[in-house]
Parts: structure tokens; sequence; C-alpha cells
């Protein structure tokens, strides 16, 4: 019966609103806790879901895809709340570049480091190398680097996806309160959504969450590919 409904192209799509309406209440009731996180907690849901229901994944996108079209125009509207603060982006030119370029490169070292010290293969290294950078740029890194694109993906989605649920309470912890601070740590660490979770905080900390995603995806892009042979 439930397998014979998925196959309703609105089920869906209404079934993705309904369990993401139910995580964020979850969210809201355990004060966001962080394994109470909406989005790891939609993605593990719908995930159960298609398994019990045998459900693929196809059939499930064919009918959810007005979401992914949405994807866009959120990641423009993202262009406001950096408009609305772009004065204080001016006078801060400087270090917020340098900010973000330690971020990532100390990013993409450390993570090269550990997979050296487990003994890693080099193409699962190379695909990891990319986790800070948002999904569609990383799997077209991944290839130049020597690694699989659909790892890099995965391996892009976790990272923002656990940077949101525990970033801002790390933080938290370490005593960064500035909205500057906060906004660039998420944006270079945990991209999309990373700058989602914070802009729910302050829209100046979700501004600069959205600079730094930026110029994350656009140094990496033009760094590692040119840096693969040295660090890999």
């Amino acid at each position: 019966m439930i397998a014979h409904l998925m196959m309703q192209p609105l089920l869906p799509l209404a079934l993705t609103i309904v369990v993401f309406a139910t995580a964020r209440y979850l969210s809201v009731r355990s004060k966001d806790h962080p394994l109470a996180n909406p989005v790891l907690v939609s993605v593990v849901t719908i995930i159960l879901l298609l398994s019990i229901t045998q459900t693929p994944y196809d059939r499930y996108f064919a009918g959810a895809q007005f979401i992914h079209f949405l994807l866009g125009p959120a990641i423009v509207a993202l262009a406001v709340p950096l408009f609305r603060n772009l004065n204080r982006v001016r006078r801060s030119a400087v270090p917020i570049l340098l900010g973000i370029a330690a971020g990532s490169a100390s990013g993409a070292l450390s993570t090269v480091l550990i997979a050296w010290a487990f003994g890693a293969h080099e193409q699962l290294a190379a695909s990891l190398v990319t986790k800070s950078v948002t999904a569609p740029v990383s799997m077209a890194i991944a290839p130049q680097l020597g690694g699989f694109p659909a790892l890099a993906a995965i391996f892009s989605v976790l990272t923002g996806m656990f940077g949101a649920a525990f970033g801002p309470r790390l933080l938290d912890r370490l005593g960064v309160d500035d909205p500057m601070q906060r906004g660039l740590a998420m944006g270079t660490a945990s991209h999309g959504q990373g700058t989602a979770r914070i802009l729910q905080e302050c829209e100046e900390a979700g501004a600069f969450s959205a600079l730094a995603m930026g110029f994350t995806a656009l140094m990496m892009a033009m760094v590692l590919p040119a840096v693969s042979r040295l660090i890999l």
C-alpha cells in the first residue's frame, strides 16, 4: 500500500515537507540539540522510509524535484543579507580573505594528514579533501585530484550536515560570539547547510557565512588542482 502511494507524483513532495516540518518541530522542542538537527533527522527519516517501502531514489526525486529547484533561488537569496552588511565587509575585507584562506587551507591539509595517518588510499584522500566545499563544486574538483565525484559529494553533504548540527554549539563552547567570526567559521567549514543554520541565529552571521562559502569554493577550485601533486 505504502509502496503504491509512493508512486503518486506529489506524495514525495508532501512527504518531504511533512518530514522536515516535524524535524524542525523536534529541533525547537529539544532547544536545538545537535542530534535533533532538522536536516540530519530529515535525511535519516527519508532514507529509512525509502528503504522500508523499497522505493527507488529516482522515483522519489521525480516527485520531490521542485524542492531541488528551489535550491538555486535560495542560494541567490543569500546575497540579500550580504548586501545589507556590505559596509562591514568592505571595512574588514583583508582579515576576511585571510581568515577564509587560512580556514580553507587548514581544513584541506588536516584532512590529508589524517588520511595519511590512517593509511587511506590516495583516491579516498582526494575525495575527502574537498569535503568543506559545496557538493556541486566538490564533485567537479574531485576527478582532477584523482578522486571519485560520488564520494566527494557524500563527504561534502556529511560535512555540511554535521557542521550545521554541531558547529554553533562548538563555537559557543569556544567563546566565539562575534557574528562575523561565527559566520566565517560556519561558511568555510560547512558551506550551504552551515550557512542556513547560522542564518537562523543572525542575519549578519549568515551574510558572512554566505561570503565564506562562496570564496572557499572559489579558492579550492583554483588552488587544489594546481597543488594536488604536492599534497596527495
